[in-house]
């Protein structure tokens, strides 16, 4: 897959076959639309082209969502693009600028004169275009003047189960892992860097990788007990994972810390990536480290009977 920041780079190529959007979360709906226009590609010969926007587009129109965290990072959505097939990747950056863009200039500018497009696909609700004026209505009842073939994925395709970005984050706020796992069609994947922490988990026979995120726009889940999976380098291993505040140590940072099973190396300044499987139990303080540590070995008893049922 080719990246293309801007389309200044890039050159049309033969039968184009187009969508655009944000993507955030790449889910089963988002990957309807990524089937449908490789088949298409597939049988006219042609290859397929993603319009994205970065940032965000509600970053920079809604600058007061401030809390606003996202579900994948870019390159986290760039590697699921290419797994679905998509042969190029254009970034289109969102300024307020070209928010103002009209939904005639954006088809004209970036489709036709651009793109070359030869076949546009998009969801049933996708908009485009100042003030999100652009829509497949718009785009129906022009279609003969764009030079382009048209289709749409219709509600019942993409939104069968009532799938959406948003539905995801609110899953993974609350700990609903198994939820977001449905809706994603793949495990929740943070990725970071193991960093030098506290230490009190070596302390009670608990050692911790203390992972940052440098993304700060991911999504981090809810407050409490995980069971993941964690890879490092080419190997996966069985964890534990706990997101707080660590009340029991009076601790006032949220962190992000994994107990990996069976696993005995130095971790720190590898990059891992953590895979999110169930839900434990929420975040609580206890009365000494003593009461922590026993609560952590039934968390790892649950976690191995989990991994063991599945």
């Amino acid at each position: 897959m080719k990246i293309y920041e801007g389309l200044d780079h890039f050159q049309a190529v033969k039968n184009a076959v187009v969508t655009s959007g944000t993507f955030d979360g790449v889910h089963l709906g988002h990957q309807k639309i990524l089937a449908r226009i490789r088949n298409i590609a597939d049988q006219m010969e042609g290859e397929t082209v993603l319009i994205t926007f970065w940032p965000h587009p509600r970053l920079v129109l809604h600058p007061e969502e401030h809390n606003l965290r996202l579900l994948t990072t870019f390159e986290e959505k760039a590697k699921l693009l290419e797994k679905a097939g998509i042969d190029h990747l254009i970034t289109i950056p969102f300024t307020k600028e070209f928010s103002q863009l009209t939904g005639e200039e954006f088809i004209q500018k970036v489709l036709i004169d651009k793109i070359h497009t030869k076949k546009l696909v998009i969801g049933y609700d996708h908009r485009f275009g100042k003030n999100r004026e652009g829509s497949f209505d718009h785009l129906k009842a022009n279609i003969d003047r764009y030079g382009f073939e048209l289709e749409e994925i219709s509600r019942e395709d993409v939104d069968h189960v009532g799938i959406s970005s948003t539905k995801i984050r609110k899953a993974l706020l609350a700990g609903h892992i198994n939820e977001a796992t449905e809706f994603l069609g793949r495990p929740y994947e943070l990725n970071g860097i193991v960093i030098k922490g506290q230490q009190i988990g070596r302390s009670i026979d608990f050692p911790t990788a203390n992972i940052h995120v440098p993304s700060n726009y991911k999504l981090i889940p809810g407050d409490g007990a995980y069971v993941v999976e964690v890879a490092v380098g080419q190997e996966t291993y069985q964890a534990m994972l706990n997101i707080g505040n660590r009340p029991t140590v009076d601790g006032i940072e949220k962190t992000v810390e994994a107990h990996l099973f069976d696993y005995n190396d130095n971790l720190y300044d590898k990059q891992i990536t953590v895979y999110f499987k169930d839900f434990l139990r929420a975040e609580r303080k206890f009365a000494n480290l003593e009461e922590l540590k026993n609560q952590l070995k039934r968390d790892k008893e649950k976690a191995r009977q989990i991994f063991n049922e599945s």
